[in-house]
């Protein structure tokens, strides 16, 4: 009987693993790849903070980005610099092999190459039942964490529900020619209402990804075909590694000895797509919740709530105000995306957020408000007529109709 299960091997399984593992408490991580050195469906892009936060290794990192070129679909320009690095972007297979091995470092087990296919909760104990070979198996632990990723089918069989707002993501490793930042593309013709990407990882690399609700695999062979034609990818044989991304959180992550953490439970920045620091940012707050109730010997859902009430604490807010704002963008045609580039262009706007103390890769509350003190900005956003969050945790930045003047 082990005290802990961890259902995922990937970074936010780790860090839970690791936490738990230092607390002295006996855990085992099931994955279902055979090893985690291999491409993932993400870019890595992870801010400093959260470099510092977690100590993560320079080794396990490309580089640290100071710029980005945002483009309209018109490829009007709107170049992002600060004189700090705001961002690291990370070899995520380099990376998940170092939460690994940090997690084995304080005695964690990996059963690899098995497929979670059930959890069952009993009244002593629960269950995790995977696939090893074409055979069911099982094991046994006090309490488990679901980190397996976008897997919904597991947190529906325990009446949790599945993660909302579910967006496609595919991306493939290319050869560049003179990509030296990183640039996101904008409009229907690459990802409608989302964004396309490249991000460079050493020189002549980079990675060519994007996010949509349709067609994400053909969206990105036409992006990647645009590039070659543009002169910014050469023509060379790439591979495509795609995956689902939820943009809502589950209304509840958390039942009876089981707690759901990171993409499988929804914590994600819903204007990016990224949720490597939520992630891990709420890993260490399931493992504090567990170690407490695994020493009290109370594993109940009541006790367990404690979870969301912590991870809801610090980012349900920007959750909530992303939510709002990536509804907005969704609602943009490409004509208001390039008259949108002309106001911040025209207005100064660009240049006042950058030099915001409190902009960050991270937390976009902030920036969401200061957007919309535009004036004209804030008049092509009110004729959408979309209501701003109402659940008591908006940010007081966010001006509601009632307070402008038109």
């Amino acid at each position: 009987m082990y005290d802990v299960l961890v259902a995922g091997g990937g970074p936010v399984g780790c860090q839970a693993a690791y936490r738990l593992a230092s607390f002295g408490f006996k855990v085992a991580i099931i994955e279902q790849k055979d090893t985690l050195d291999t491409p993932v469906c993400c870019t890595g892009i992870v801010s400093e903070e959260c470099v510092r936060t977690f100590q993560i290794d320079d080794k396990v990192v490309f580089g640290h980005a100071i710029s980005a070129t945002i483009y309209s679909p018109a490829e009007k320009r709107l170049h992002l610099w600060r004189p700090s690095p705001q961002a690291a972007i990370l070899n995520r297979p380099a990376f998940n092999v170092f939460m690994v091995s940090r997690a084995k470092s304080n005695g964690v087990e990996f059963i690899t190459g098995n497929y979670v296919t059930d959890v069952v909760i009993e009244k002593d104990f629960a269950r995790i039942k995977f696939d090893s070979q074409g055979n069911v198996k099982s094991l046994d632990a006090r309490a488990l964490i679901i980190a397996t990723g976008f897997l919904p089918h597991l947190t529906e069989r325990l009446g949790l529900g599945k993660p909302g707002g579910f967006v496609a993501g595919a991306q493939a490793e290319v050869n560049t020619n003179g990509v030296n930042e990183v640039e996101v593309y904008t409009g229907k013709k690459y990802a409608p209402g989302f964004f396309a990407w490249l991000v460079p990882t050493s020189p002549r690399r980079a990675l060519a990804g994007l996010l949509t609700k349709y067609d994400a695999r053909g969206y990105l062979n036409n992006f990647i075909s645009d590039m070659i034609n543009k002169g910014k990818i050469v023509s060379s044989p790439f591979t495509i590694n795609s995956g689902g991304v939820p943009l809502k959180p589950l209304s509840r992550t958390f039942t009876d000895r089981i707690l759901v953490v990171g993409t499988a439970a929804g914590q994600v920045k819903p204007i990016t797509g990224g949720g490597i620091y939520y992630g891990l940012l709420c890993a260490d707050i399931a493992a504090d919740v567990l170690s407490d109730a695994l020493r009290r010997d109370d594993l109940s859902r009541r006790t367990l709530a404690v979870y969301q009430q912590g991870w809801e604490k610090i980012l349900s807010k920007e959750i909530n105000i992303g939510l709002w704002a990536r509804r907005i963008y969704e609602h943009f045609n490409d004509h208001q995306i390039d008259r949108i580039f002309d106001i911040m262009q025209s207005t100064g706007l660009i240049e006042a957020l950058l030099n915001q103390d409190d902009l960050s890769f991270d937390w976009h509350s902030h920036a969401v408000g200061h957007l919309l003190q535009d004036r004209t900005l804030f008049k092509l956003i009110k004729g959408l007529k979309i209501p701003p969050p109402t659940d008591g945790r908006q940010d007081s930045s966010i001006p509601r109709e009632e307070n402008r003047l038109d």
